[in-house]
This record gives C-alpha cells, sequence and structure tokens, in this order.
C-alpha cells in the first residue's frame, strides 16, 4: 500500500475528534512529501534537531508536534514555531518553555506528559506533580506557555486489558481535570495517546490525537 492509501485507510477508522500524526522521525524527505501531497499536514518527531532541520526544509503549513522526551537546553531551537510540544513532564522544562516563548513573543502550546506505564523506559510526570502546579499557582507565572491537555505512552506489551487499562485511566484523568477550577492557560481539549502497536484500543478508550509512523511509512530507516 502506498502511503497515501495508508493515511486514508487510518483516518477512516478514527471517528469523529481524533486526528492522525504522522510520526516521521528517520524518514527522508521524499517520504514526508509524498504524505504532504496526499493532503496531511499533521506531522511529530522525537527529536529536536531533525524536528528544525526539517521544519526549514518542508512546506510552511505543516503542522510539527515534538512527541519524544525533551531537554531543557534544546527547548529555544523549536520554541518560535512548534505547533504543540507533548512531551512536557517536569516544572523545570515548563519554566524553560516559559522563557523560550517569551523570547520569541510566542505562546507556546503544550501537552503534560503523565507516566502511565508498568515499565521504567517510559517518561512522564505524577497526576500529583500537576494537581502540585495548579495548586502552587505556577501556571500563573507563565504566560507564555498554553496547556492543551495530556499525553501519555502505554506499555509495550500485548496485554489488550493492560493497555486498555492504562488509556482509561490517563482518560479518566483528563475528563477530572474538566471538571475542576482551571488556570486561564490550562485546558483539557487534547489527548494524545496511542501509537501503531496500540492505536485502536486508544481511540476506543478516548485519544484526540494518535501518533503513527511505522503503519503510514514502513519500517525506520
Amino acid at each position: 500500500m502506498s502511503i497515501k492509501s495508508n493515511i486514508e485507510h487510518l483516518e477512516r477508522g478514527l471517528g469523529r475528534g481524533c486526528r492522525l500524526i504522522a510520526v516521521s522521525k528517520t524518514q527522508p524527505l521524499e517520504k514526508i512529501h509524498e504524505a504532504y501531497n496526499a493532503g496531511h499536514r499533521l506531522f511529530g518527531e522525537n527529536k529536536v534537531q531533525e524536528l528544525v532541520d526539517k521544519y526549514q526544509q518542508l512546506p510552511g503549513d505543516i503542522e510539527w508536534h515534538l512527541i519524544g522526551h525533551l531537554q531543557t537546553n534544546k527547548v529555544k531551537y523549536i520554541a518560535p514555531f512548534v505547533s504543540l510540544i507533548h512531551s512536557v513532564d517536569s516544572e523545570k522544562l515548563l519554566v524553560e518553555i516559559n522563557k523560550q516563548g517569551a523570547k520569541a513573543n510566542r505562546v507556546v502550546p503544550c501537552l503534560i506528559q503523565l507516566y502511565i506505564a508498568q515499565e521504567d523506559t517510559k517518561f512522564g510526570a505524577d497526576v500529583q506533580d500537576l494537581h502540585q502546579w495548579i495548586r502552587t499557582g505556577l501556571f500563573d507565572r507563565l504566560p507564555f506557555v498554553e496547556v492543551r491537555g495530556l499525553m501519555g505512552m502505554a506499555s509495550l506489551t500485548a496485554d489488550e486489558a493492560q493497555l486498555r487499562q492504562e488509556f482509561r485511566t490517563l482518560k479518566q484523568t483528563f475528563e477530572a481535570l474538566k471538571q475542576e477550577p482551571l488556570p486561564g492557560n490550562v485546558r483539557m481539549q487534547e489527548l494524545s495517546m496511542g501509537m501503531s502497536a496500540d492505536y485502536p484500543i486508544a481511540v476506543e478508550e478516548g485519544s484526540t490525537l494518535i501518533r503513527i509512523g511505522t503503519a503510514i511509512f514502513g519500517n525506520r530507516t
């Protein structure tokens, strides 16, 4: 199947309210052009340098998402243009994003990555951290940060019951936060969960953004 038909096949299964991020990490520019020429505009990258390089070489109407772990010393490279940072997992990172957003005179859209997996290799804040940031007024001091929702990475497992429970836990946190009084720059709009191996379950459990690479582009080079 072609990249175009892969995208069409995936989007047919998403239903309303869920969008597809084409994860283009390590993929050559010609493959991204192929997806772009098929009408796709939403792309995700894991590494800052690769994201910056592709941003500079590809059409300006692409919506670039940073979905991989982000180090504070790399924020300055993407703050001027990134459409959404999915992987914000610490107070230190939030403060740096605000600092670089101020320098770029731009409010930077973010998701808070929460730890939902049962394995040590995944990143993420605890939900208690997020409640503390809200309670202590952290977000009120970060006018160049806009939190649009949550992100989570499920365990690498074939156990569908476990995957469903992890996604459901994140969805429940998302819905509970919607009912709480939140700072003006924090809203629960996007729920980023689901990748090539587990996205059907994530969609069933309420994902609004799925991050798909292999099922679109084939195996990484």
